[in-house]
């Protein structure tokens, strides 16, 4: 297996274009239709990672949903995309869903419900880590999976036990505090946040020294996400800072997951089946591998819905439109 990704897997409900969010007891109809969408970083890591060209077969999903029509929804969309799905059935709770309005000229407003996600057993985990042993574990969204996040130490060294590269990709989390992230950082070989979430973890504002000082606690690679100001990367020798691709902004919703299946994509290109290692790639290498990355999320975000614009064929057209002046005139490499 290349790749077996984890976490949260989310049904997202989206009324988009509206003309108002209804007053208490008021009836307004929704002009777009109610859309039915996978979400969840689990979900969307995985078909990304198929979209952008990652055979079928090489990679899976391991999560938590409820026995309901909505775990079957996500089931039947992860095998439509050929990912392989481990779903875990939970009759504690139902599988989770958020409610997206969306008022025409506003950002979205988003209602969530944990479900099942809060119950994913890191012993399942583990049982598939053991049976797939692939090249990258992807465990995204932890923070809402409460079982997991008690764990997720244990787990993320097992995986280094069975050769996996680790990446993690958190949200704020849910009832509990970051100190399950700040122990689990010498297991982690790519942690990804944003801004904020960044910020939080640390108390730092300035996201490269915040970067950095996720880096001193044991992450080999520490890349922070800014949106339209692009990203930070933090290795053991430089300090990366990447300007976004210049793209119609449709739908923002997806675009870090996005970029971290762009990143994982990037990062198999240059792989082989003896294993790799953070040392092993030059700051060259590893700048193309985040340039792939933002092309991913910038691509995301020209489509509504988490994966719809997420194609090998539209990342490779904003690379070859905007890359190379990227590369050769805005990225800022500082050596440590």
């Amino acid at each position: 297996m290349l790749v077996t990704c984890a976490g949260i897997l989310v049904v997202d409900l989206i009324a988009a274009n509206l003309p108002k969010v209804s007053s208490p007891g008021e009836l307004t109809y929704v002009p777009s239709g109610i859309k039915v969408h996978m979400g969840g970083h689990c979900g969307n890591v995985s078909i990304d990672l198929r979209k952008l060209g990652v055979e079928k077969g090489q990679v899976s999903a391991t999560g938590a949903v409820g026995k309901d029509i909505f775990g079957e929804f996500l089931r039947d969309l992860l095998e439509k995309h050929g990912v392989i799905a481990h779903l875990q059935r939970i009759s504690e709770a139902g599988t989770s869903k958020d409610l997206i309005l969306v008022v025409k000229g506003e950002d979205r407003r988003f209602h969530v419900d944990i479900g099942a996600n809060r119950y994913l057993n890191p012993d399942y985990i583990l049982g598939i880590l053991k049976d797939e042993k692939p090249q990258v574990f992807y465990v995204g969204g932890v923070g809402l999976t409460e079982t997991l996040d008690k764990h997720l130490s244990s787990v993320l060294r097992k995986a280094k036990e069975f050769g996996c590269i680790t990446f993690v990709d958190p949200v704020k989390p849910f009832m509990h505090g970051w100190d399950f992230i700040t122990s689990s950082m010498r297991w982690i070989d790519i942690f990804h946040c944003n801004d904020d979430e960044v910020k939080e973890i640390t108390g730092e504002g300035n996201p490269g020294k915040a970067a950095i000082s996720l880096r001193e606690k044991g992450a080999n690679m520490v890349i922070v996400s800014r949106g339209e100001r692009g990203l930070i990367a933090a290795t053991e020798d430089a300090i990366i800072e990447m300007p976004a691709f210049k793209v119609p902004v449709i739908d923002p919703t997806g675009a870090g997951d996005a970029l971290c299946a762009g990143i994982i994509r990037g990062f198999l290109r240059i792989l082989d089946r003896r294993g790799w290692r953070m040392p092993d790639l030059s700051l060259e290498r590893l700048t193309k591998v985040l340039l792939e990355g933002e092309a991913a999320g910038a691509a995301c975000v020209t489509m509504v819905g988490t994966t719809t614009a997420v194609t090998d064929d539209n990342v490779s057209r904003i690379l070859n439109e905007q890359g190379e002046k990227i590369l050769s005139r805005h990225v800022k490499i500082r050596h440590l």
